[in-house]
């Protein structure tokens, strides 16, 4: 039998990796041009951040998945740290598309209440489990304030 942690990380690292399979290439200049904060000084390092939160989170599920292998309550979980990645891995593409940072906002906004229903959802279950959120519950409203920021200095951009 294959391990929790490998099947929940496998699963991670798809999603996430799936961003770079759907991102419009076209319109990587339209991001480029957009203004930034200038406390933005940290940008390099969003890549490295989001995979420690993902990290985190596939270790939350692991520990969800274990405590109660195979139930519904345990799968509708799953299904719930599944669309949380995709509603988080989703910003980029579809605010590429549609030339639009307030689809990035919303869509922000919407992983923010998602990832803190996910955690209230799992904290009766495994106190460890709402604690390996944590990251993405603090990082998630960064990104998304950031962007509502753009959008300030990129009134075109709306």
């Amino acid at each position: 039998m294959i391990p929790s942690w490998v099947i929940i990380g496998g699963i991670t690292t798809l999603v996430a990796l799936g961003t770079f399979f759907i991102r419009p290439r076209r319109d990587l200049p339209w991001a480029k041009r957009l203004d930034r904060p200038n406390w933005l000084f940290f940008e390099p390092a969003i890549p490295f951040i989001w995979t420690a939160i993902f990290t985190c989170g596939a270790l939350s599920a692991v520990t969800v998945w274990e405590s109660d292998p195979g139930s519904l309550k345990t799968w509708l979980l799953m299904g719930l740290y599944l669309l949380v990645e995709i509603v988080t891995v989703a910003y980029i593409p579809a605010t590429l598309r549609t030339k639009s940072l307030t689809v990035g906002t919303v869509l922000g906004a919407s992983g923010v209440l998602l990832g803190v229903l996910l955690t209230l959802a799992v904290f009766p279950i495994s106190f460890k489990a709402a604690l390996l959120m944590v990251p993405y519950i603090i990082w998630t409203p960064i990104g998304t304030y950031t962007t509502g920021e753009m959008i300030d200095l990129n009134p075109d951009a709306v």
